[in-house]
């Protein structure tokens, strides 16, 4: 079935088949590059949303308006059936939050009330109306809401961005793609003689497609593996260099699942440039009969 690939060498220097000329190892290097770093991306977003979701799954927060109310609703909570971990949110941390939207002076006034707030995490399955009315008979005044309801919106925009991405790599394979056609199509009309005279002796649109097929999958694959470690050379660097990357995803990263996703890239870009090939070689000796 890939006999093709191991023509003998009378036959490949038909077709400068075992040298890499032209410029379609470098189109594609470049796009398996640009490939592989898109998708990285989007396998880095999807990591982090899962990351955010779980972690927020069964988080909820209580709000206290009045800070006298804090202790009795903090022992509410802490003795609530189902909840693992409480723990009120100090005064200065969430001034400090508040900094980033009002600047330091607005947010250390103490004309701005800043209300208490506890955080607690609960088993799956708990009832949160019974934790409610627990809260509401210590302060009526507090509400409960949940960590995930909050980041909702990001979630959102992470997956937006992911799906951004796989669109993205389809753009860039769909380009790669025309870039063969093309080639193909130029390789077909400088090696036009030599067709001629091949198909004179005899030769079918099969072989004639196999030798051309075979220089494809040789300029695709070195290209696009070419391609693909310079990406990883980069990814490297940013992973191991940008001290602020953890921060941004709660230290969420690309794991094994997502390495072997990235490794396959290449790959599949060499099997559709060498399809694509194929395909646009019977196709010009078809329409050339």
């Amino acid at each position: 079935m890939l006999a093709w690939l191991f023509a003998p060498p009378s036959e490949s220097r038909l077709l400068d088949g075992g040298r890499l000329r032209g410029a379609t190892p470098w189109v594609i290097a470049i796009m398996s590059f640009s490939i592989v770093n898109v998708a990285a991306a989007g396998l880095a977003l999807a990591s982090t949303a899962e990351l955010v979701a779980r972690s927020t799954e069964h988080r909820y927060a209580v709000q206290v308006p009045e800070s006298s109310a804090l202790g009795p609703v903090l022992q509410a909570v802490r003795t609530a059936p189902g909840v693992v971990s409480s723990e009120p949110v100090p005064e200065r941390e969430m001034r400090k939050t508040l900094e980033r939207w009002l600047g330091p002076q607005a947010a250390a006034s103490n004309d701005l009330p800043v209300p208490a707030l506890i955080n607690f995490d609960v088993r799956p399955g708990t009832a949160i109306g019974a934790i409610e009315q627990r809260v509401k008979r210590a302060a009526p005044q507090a509400t409960i809401s949940a960590h995930g309801e909050s980041l909702a919106p990001l979630l959102r925009s992470l997956r937006t961005l992911q799906w951004l991405t796989l669109g993205l790599v389809l753009l860039l394979g769909a380009a790669a793609a025309a870039a063969v056609v093309l080639a193909t199509r130029g390789a077909l009309d400088t090696h036009s003689s030599t067709i001629q005279v091949m198909h004179g002796i005899g030769a079918t649109d099969l072989q004639l497609t196999h030798l051309f097929q075979r220089k494809i999958a040789i300029d695709a694959l070195v290209g696009s593996f070419a391609g693909a470690f310079a990406a990883a050379l980069v990814l490297v660097l940013l992973a191991t260099g940008a001290s602020f990357a953890g921060e941004l995803t709660g230290g969420a990263g690309l794991g094994v699942r997502d390495v072997l996703i990235l490794s396959l890239l290449p790959l599949a870009l060499t099997v559709l440039a060498t399809w694509v090939a194929r395909a646009a070689v019977l196709a010009a000796l078809r329409r050339s009969l």
